[in-house]
């Protein structure tokens, strides 16, 4: 007897109840553009909030963050920074992305491959998206403790994180190929 494993569409966190995010994943959609993430990001903040809230932890030891859901087109996860804590910086391997802040405030220092280091704030409320190759380093400022939902597409996308802004190479290097989940 022949045992049929078959994979579901997507995976949502188990505390994530709400019909609204399968809704939103449209799991049959295999590439989203920085505009449509950043659409995802805030939606899911805005609609979600409360249970985000629920599924929200803070660590003093070091940043925190839970998977939200994952499809064959995207993954959406929720970060929490307090005070100082800080990402390395790091690109996301060739994968548009975008964020949205929940709660709080972020600083982001940020390069294209070739391009000046910026800086950016980013409040309670607001999304970014950004393309493929993009690098950049995150900060929880002020003081109160931060939170944002975070997307990227494609997903499972390894990141590459460097010593500092300036070690972005000039080019974008290629995506790698993923073969399935």
């Amino acid at each position: 007897m022949t045992t049929s494993i078959t994979r579901p569409d997507f995976e949502i966190h188990p505390r994530l109840t709400d019909p609204l995010l399968a809704r939103l994943l449209q799991p049959e959609r295999l590439l989203w553009t920085p505009r449509e993430l950043a659409d995802l990001t805030k939606t899911v903040t805005t609609e979600l909030t409360s249970s985000l809230r629920d599924v929200l932890r803070f660590d003093e030891e070091g940043r925190w963050w839970a998977r939200l859901a994952l499809t064959d087109g995207l993954e959406l996860w929720l970060l929490s920074w307090l005070p100082g804590q800080q990402t390395k910086p790091h690109d996301h391997g060739g994968a548009a992305g975008s964020f949205t802040v929940l709660q709080g405030e972020l600083g982001e220092e940020y390069r294209y491959p070739g391009g000046p280091i910026r800086r950016r704030t980013h409040k309670a409320g607001e999304s970014i998206g950004f393309g493929a190759g993009r690098a950049h380093q995150v900060t929880g400022l002020g003081d109160e403790p931060a939170a944002s939902v975070h997307a990227y597409s494609p997903p499972l996308v390894p990141t590459r994180e460097y010593t500092t802004l300036a070690d972005v190479p000039g080019e974008i290097p290629p995506l790698p190929v993923i073969l399935g989940r």
